[in-house]
């Protein structure tokens, strides 16, 4: 078994606060929300900050970089890590900061399987979960996606083009992270160039934008050691028995609802379901702040019912 280390970590709000884990999808890092020892903006700036759904007036927020295992002399993951080696890493932190148990983890996709996994394995140190678009295992869909984008990023490596291949790989991501209706309205289905053997469709600028601003920021190894953590994912439902909020995103292409519905009706402990009415799929967890916060101040806020 290879040995971790402890990841590096940011804390938001007061010492003496109730301490809050925030986690993201792959992509997110420590740098949750802006504040006083970093103005830069945070990925989730819109849902954790002053009088924000999780105020770091009244609550300490944690945010963690998940660990990758490592980079191979080849651009390769040297190891791989699953969720509960994320789970293990996070407490580790816990017990550098000197907190032995947390009012909360929210997590996010990625973040939300580690939550899940956080859950099973140290229930005595969390008092409540919020998952967000995450389920207890990956659906088979989603895994064929991923080991798709991994193996066109392998087959960048191997050529030598891995920027371009993390860029294709993203912008592949991208198709389903959002929803079919929200692409249906925003491009047009015509051309915007054409030649005797080619054409550029609309759709394609917004795919390669953000395929390029992530092949910018981020290695192989980590894209490949996280894509794969997201597919070794597995808890056992009824092992979980944490006060425990699901959130699903209607139009989820990622996590479809029933497998949510699956997990809810599964879990070992208290359990509320609750749904984000959005065009925006998998993704309305950065998008939809308003919707969202309203269900995290009751998750965060509300009576642990046995």
């Amino acid at each position: 078994m290879p040995e971790f280390t402890t990841p590096q970590f940011e804390l938001t709000g007061p010492a003496d606060a109730p301490t809050v884990v925030v986690l993201g999808g792959i992509s997110a890092n420590r740098h949750v929300a802006t504040h006083d020892g970093d103005l830069s903006p945070g990925w989730w700036d819109a849902i954790v900050g002053p009088a924000r759904a999780i105020d770091t007036r009244a609550l300490r927020v944690l945010g963690v970089d998940f660990i990758d295992g490592g980079r191979g002399s080849d651009g390769r993951p040297r190891h791989t890590v699953t969720t509960h080696d994320q789970a293990d890493a996070i407490a580790r932190v816990l017990d550098t900061i000197g907190v032995a148990r947390i009012h909360a983890i929210v997590g996010a996709s990625y973040g939300g399987m580690v939550g899940l996994a956080f859950a099973e394995r140290f229930p005595e140190r969390l008092e409540r979960l919020v998952a967000i678009s995450a389920p207890h295992e990956p659906h088979p869909v989603s895994t064929a996606l991923r080991a798709l984008q991994r193996r066109i990023v392998l087959l960048g490596l191997d050529t030598g083009e891995a920027a371009e291949a993390l860029a294709l790989a993203r912008g592949l991501a991208m198709t389903t992270y959002r929803s079919a209706r929200e692409f249906g309205d925003r491009f047009d289905t015509c051309p915007i160039e054409r030649s005797t053997n080619d054409a550029i469709f609309p759709v394609e600028g917004y795919l390669r934008h953000h395929g390029e601003h992530f092949a910018a920021r981020w290695t192989p190894h980590r894209f490949l050691a996280l894509s794969l953590s997201a597919d070794l994912h597995g808890v056992n439902p009824s092992s979980i028995t944490v006060p425990t909020t699901i959130v699903a995103a209607e139009g989820d292409a990622i996590v479809p609802r029933e497998q949510l519905d699956a997990l809810v009706a599964r879990l070992g402990g208290p359990a509320t379901f609750a749904e984000l009415a959005t065009t925006r799929g998998h993704d309305a967890f950065l998008t939809e702040p308003r919707q969202l916060g309203r269900i995290l101040e009751s998750a965060l806020n509300s009576p642990i019912l046995s």
